[in-house]
C-alpha cells in the first residue's frame, strides 16, 4: 500500500517556508532587513540554531544574503527578470518607453481590477493610507515626494490584486524606472497643471477602488496611464524641437 509514517518536519524547514511565503507574497521586499537573530527566533518561536539553519538555507537558495557588520538581507533578485544588456537596449531607444507604458496600461489596469475585487479591507486601507500622504506631498509642492509616493501607490495596487507572478514583475518594471532606464519620473512632477491632473487622476483610481468598482478602476488606471503616454510624447517632440532650435541659432549667429 502506498502509505509511508508521518514524520514531524523539523522546525528549520518550517521556517524556511515561512520565510519563502513572506518573500513570495512581497511581504519581505529586495533589500529589506530581517530583525536580529535573538529577536526573530523569539517571534517565531524557535531556537536559534534552527534559525540559523534555515537562514543558511535561504542564503544557499539566493533569497537572503549576509551583509559584514550589519546583518541579514533579502536578496536584491528582482534585477535578475532582465539581463544587463537588455536593460541597456531598454535604456537607449524610444521604443521602449513606449511599450514598457502600453505593458503597465494592461497589466495595472488588470490589478486595478482584481484590487477591487479581491483586496481585502487591509489592502484598500493601505492604497488610501499613501493617497492621504500623496495628496499631502502636493499641497507641500513637495514634487520629488509626490514621485516616490506615486510609485507606492501604484505598487500597493498591484500587491492588493494578490497574484504574486504579476507582483515581482511589476516590481521589477517599477526598479528599472527607478533606475531612470525609461524615463525620469520626476520629470512627470515638474509642471504644476501636470501634477493637478496626475493627482486627479490617482483620486479616480482610488476613489473606485474604495468603492469595489473594478470596471471603474480598471478605467481609471488606463486612462491615468495613457495621460503618462501623451506627456512623455509631448516632452519628446519638444526636445525634439529644441535640438532644431538650437541649430537654427547657431547658424544664425555663427556660433557653436
Amino acid at each position: 500500500m502506498p502509505f509511508q509514517k508521518i514524520q514531524t518536519e523539523k522546525l528549520s524547514i518550517a521556517v524556511v517556508k515561512q520565510i519563502e511565503l513572506l518573500i513570495l507574497r512581497g511581504i519581505l521586499r529586495p533589500g529589506e532587513r530581517l530583525p536580529p537573530e535573538r529577536d526573530l527566533a523569539d517571534r517565531m518561536g524557535v531556537s536559534r540554531p534552527s534559525l540559523r539553519e534555515a537562514i543558511s538555507e535561504l542564503q544557499e537558495q539566493g533569497l537572503l544574503t549576509a551583509k559584514a557588520g550589519s546583518g541579514i538581507y533579502v536578496a536584491k533578485v528582482l534585477g535578475s527578470a532582465f539581463s544587463p544588456a537588455l536593460i541597456r537596449l531598454f535604456g537607449s531607444h524610444d521604443e521602449a518607453v513606449f511599450d514598457y507604458l502600453s505593458f503597465r496600461r494592461d497589466m495595472e489596469g488588470l490589478a486595478a481590477e482584481r484590487a477591487a475585487r479581491l483586496g481585502s479591507a487591509s489592502d484598500l486601507k493601505v492604497v488610501q493610507a499613501i493617497f492621504d500622504k500623496m495628496e499631502a506631498a502636493h499641497i507641500r509642492n513637495a514634487a520629488e515626494d509626490e514621485a516616490h509616493l506615486d510609485a507606492q501607490f501604484h505598487m500597493a495596487i498591484i500587491e492588493a490584486s494578490h497574484n504574486v507572478v504579476m507582483l515581482h514583475m511589476m516590481r521589477s518594471m517599477f526598479d528599472l524606472l527607478r533606475q531612470g532606464v525609461f524615463y525620469n519620473r520626476q520629470m512627470m512632477f515638474q509642471q504644476r497643471t501636470t501634477r493637478e491632473a496626475i493627482l486627479d487622476q490617482h483620486r479616480a483610481i482610488n476613489t473606485a477602488l474604495q468603492a469595489r468598482d473594478p470596471e471603474g478602476a480598471r478605467d481609471a488606471v488606463q486612462q491615468h496611464l495613457s495621460f503618462v503616454r501623451a506627456c512623455m510624447e509631448d516632452h519628446q517632440k519638444a526636445m525634439r524641437n529644441e535640438s532644431i532650435a538650437q541649430q537654427r541659432l547657431e547658424h544664425e549667429t555663427g556660433q557653436t
